[in-house]
């Protein structure tokens, strides 16, 4: 099994140091960044697989930052913290983190903690994630494998139409009629341009597949995973 990737979010380096050398120890990568606007941009680009995140950081309240993280990421969060108030930690759970630790802590019980979360959420992916596509509508959303893609307008037509329907092919035809306003005023290669550009956004995310299948001379697919 892959290591899982640990962002630490921690302004202090000698406890940076201190996670960091606990999760190596236990078998997880780390990165770690000392501010919130860092922590937000590489969540954006790459999601982790669970973020450890000081409350008390220079550029922004971690409980903030936790807030805006939820927007667009369901990566797990754990705080890390001076603060003993109850009020904190019941914020801080109630806007989306999945656990709380307070300083001086101990480093094993944290890796414990780190453990216990990645288990229970790769369960969770199992039962809840069948496909490795989550779409979100309303806010003209997809990830792939909990990662958003950044997509034009009929990138995102193309890639929720193909979505709907695993194994079914499209002819382009079928293709531009749904997901253009005005399919007549485009052409069959615009269809196979977009597509393109799908794949090379999809392969960022996973160099080892292409799942998207071309039926040449009728059209495409989206591949049945098991």
């Amino acid at each position: 099994m892959d290591k899982p990737l640990i962002l630490i979010v921690e302004d202090e380096p000698t406890i940076a140091d201190t996670i960091q050398y606990a999760l190596e120890t236990d078998g997880c990568l780390t990165e770690r960044v000392t501010a919130a606007f860092p922590a937000l941009e590489r969540i954006q680009g790459n999601v982790p697989a669970l973020v450890i995140l000081d409350i008390g950081l220079p550029d922004m309240n971690g409980i903030e930052l936790c807030r805006q993280i939820r927007t667009f990421s369901s990566v797990p969060i754990i705080f890390l913290t001076a603060r003993t108030d109850e009020i904190d930690r019941v914020v801080g759970l109630e806007i989306g983190g999945d656990d709380y630790v307070v300083k001086p802590f101990s480093p094993r019980e944290l890796a414990a903690r780190v453990r216990a979360i990645l288990r229970r959420t790769r369960q969770s992916d199992t039962a809840e994630f069948p496909t490795p596509f989550t779409c979100i509508p309303e806010k003209r959303l997809i990830y792939y494998y909990k990662t958003p893609l950044e997509l034009s307008r009929y990138e995102y037509n193309l890639l929720a139409l193909l979505i709907a329907s695993p194994g079914k092919v499209f002819t382009r035809d079928q293709l531009m009629a749904r997901a253009w306003d005005e399919p007549d005023a485009s052409m069959d290669r615009t269809v196979d341009a977009h597509i393109k550009n799908l794949r090379a956004k999809l392969k960022q995310i996973r160099p080892d597949m292409d799942i998207i299948t071309t039926h040449r001379g009728v059209g495409y697919s989206l591949k049945e995973l098991s």
